[in-house]
């Protein structure tokens, strides 16, 4: 079995476990613990349609998304911060990619020491046919819920979005 699909099971297991005792665990903990065990589920079914569909990682995909979206290219560095991995992680990434003929790389033009990445033709249509099958995908996964509930739903995890960005911007200030 892969770690992610252990990791999976033991986020499922934690709900699971939760569920069967409620009464020790706050709501909070219980919401948490759902939205973590349904980003899980999704993400796990996105990973496996990409590998299947498209032989790519969803990593590659992440990378691809940020690209698609800076035409002009971005540098290493920006694509680490804009996905909220290392540079290590993104050079990895970017050296499948340019071998795969999706990606250019070049030097920056302010910077000789950076290197600036940018979607190749193929890259581009490549992307985009995994995106048009991606956004398929997520419809098809969240089919059982109405407008009228994704509106609401899309209200509450902006609200709990702030309450959560508060809470962490008081934690930090604490720590400092």
């Amino acid at each position: 079995m892969s770690d992610r699909r252990i990791l999976d099971q033991d986020v499922l297991d934690q709900e699971s476990a939760v569920q069967e005792a409620p009464a020790e665990h706050a709501d909070e903990l219980r919401l948490w613990l759902r939205l973590l065990t349904l980003t899980t589920m999704i993400e796990g079914e996105v990973r496996g349609r990409l590998r299947a569909r498209f032989d790519v990682t969803l990593p590659r995909f992440d990378l691809m998304a940020q690209l698609v979206r800076a035409p002009e290219g971005l540098t290493l560095s920006e694509v680490s911060k804009r996905m909220m991995v290392s540079n290590g992680n993104v050079t990895g990434l970017v050296e499948r990619l340019v071998e795969s003929g999706h990606l250019d790389r070049r030097t920056a033009a302010h910077d000789r020491r950076a290197q600036v990445i940018s979607l190749t033709d193929l890259g581009r249509a490549d992307f985009r046919a995994m995106a048009a099958e991606h956004e398929e995908w997520i419809a098809e996964i969240f089919a059982g819920l109405s407008a009228s509930e994704i509106d609401t739903l899309m209200g509450l995890l902006a609200k709990a979005k702030l309450s959560a960005r508060t809470a962490i911007a008081r934690s930090e200030e604490d720590r400092a």
